[in-house]
């Protein structure tokens, strides 16, 4: 396919679409703001459905349906169902599928619909714009979805749910507010475009710009300022191999909107069963990821044997930690068998189950701590090995 001189026939609706309304908006917005003039309110609303739509994408078709990073109440789920037919980036079904399809084979040119290694502009939007054979619908990958009859009802009526959303909503909007020309163009126009793009950035510059510290395997990128603009999406790297996670920024600092939105919805009922990577799983990563950075550095510069003496030992190391946590991974699962066999009724034997458990968390804790200094001798033999590289003549 890829090789194939002819491109395929055009998508005319997707044209339409992601084409034809931006060059209207491009018009059309201006004119009508040196004409008449946009209030504060309508720019207020236009922000207001811009995140409505940008969040159930990302906390609803992203990580609740295409990746089961949490379970939610069905209200939120119907929320998340309105408002993202108002993103107009298809259904449930079909973007969480695609989606699905993208991840399992990440940066192929043949089954990635959006490979990132056809480049920029088609991983952007152009995938969407003809009618390529890694279009195709196959819902084989979301069996799940299709039982979940609110998935299947925004499926269904996807077309009505969306032209209610863009142009319903914004109209009943722009009569109260007393200009319906300027509210459908900023609420329903401008508000879709930008939409469109923040989140095509995911698919695009995020596997173009940024860092990778959990893993080199992809071309995922993590990127603090597409995190911005993006709802918490632009940590793409680490959740290219971490994708169950409902954090996309795993630090407090990190801003991840969405996770916020996920964090709050449980506390009040309305989402349940947060999956969250373990600390010490991360750890791992990026570790596992510095050493082959490391190594690899060092064979290109030709290191000298004390600091490949040195590396040795922090890998032996690594490795060690590595088998530890293994250990203490069946230890606990052993335990967890010894309790459902129901052996742990009396007193004496729940004071016992608490110890063991005390002294397993208390384990985990100094495995997880030896790897984060782990870390930090790493980065500083990184800059060690870098130094000796450049110090070499040319």
């Amino acid at each position: 396919m890829s090789n194939s001189p002819t491109k395929p026939p055009l998508e005319k609706i997707n044209v339409a679409v992601f084409v034809g309304l931006p060059m209207i908006a491009l018009v059309a917005v201006p004119a009508w703001g040196i004409y008449h003039g946009f209030s504060l309110a309508q720019w207020l609303w236009a922000l207001v459905f811009l995140y409505l739509n940008g969040l159930s994408i990302t906390g609803g078709y992203h990580r609740l349906w295409s990746h089961k990073a949490y379970e939610a109440h069905p209200a939120l789920k119907w929320f998340y169902a309105l408002w993202g037919a108002g993103a107009l980036q298809n259904s449930i079904l079909i973007w969480a599928s695609d989606h699905r399809r993208h991840h399992r084979f990440v940066d192929d040119n043949e089954q990635d619909p959006y490979s990132a290694g056809r480049g920029l502009w088609f991983s952007h939007m152009g995938w969407m714009l003809r009618e390529y054979r890694t279009n195709e619908q196959d819902f084989s990958n979301a069996k799940d979805l299709q039982r979940d009859p609110i998935v299947m009802f925004q499926h269904n009526h996807y077309v009505a749910l969306t032209v209610l959303m863009n142009v319903g909503l914004p109209l009943l909007l722009g009569f109260y507010l007393g200009d319906v020309i300027g509210t459908l163009l900023l609420v329903g126009l401008l508000r879709l475009i930008v939409n469109h793009h923040v989140t095509f950035f995911i698919n695009s510059l995020a596997h173009f710009w940024g860092t990778r510290p959990y893993t080199e395997t992809n071309s995922a990128r993590d990127n603090g300022f597409l995190a911005f603009l993006t709802y918490g999406e632009g940590y793409h790297n680490y959740h290219h191999i971490f994708q169950t996670d409902y954090r996309n920024g795993i630090r407090w600092w990190q801003w991840d909107p969405t996770k916020w939105l996920i964090s709050g919805c449980s506390r009040v009922g309305l989402a349940s069963k947060l999956v969250r990577v373990p600390e010490i799983k991360i750890q791992r990563a990026i570790l596992d990821t510095q050493f082959k950075r490391a190594r690899a550095q060092m064979d290109e510069a030709h290191s000298s044997d004390t600091l490949r003496a040195k590396f040795e030992r922090e890998y032996q190391q690594f490795t060690e930690s590595v088998n530890e946590w293994t250990a203490l991974q069946a230890q606990r699962y052993e335990a967890k068998k010894a309790e459902l066999g129901g052996a742990l009724g009396e007193k004496r034997a729940r004071l016992q189950e608490k110890w063991e458990t005390a002294t397993l968390r208390t384990k985990f804790k100094e495995v997880e701590y030896s790897l984060k200094m782990q870390r930090k001798r790493m980065e500083l033999l990184m800059k060690e090995i870098q130094l000796h590289a450049q110090a070499q003549p040319a």
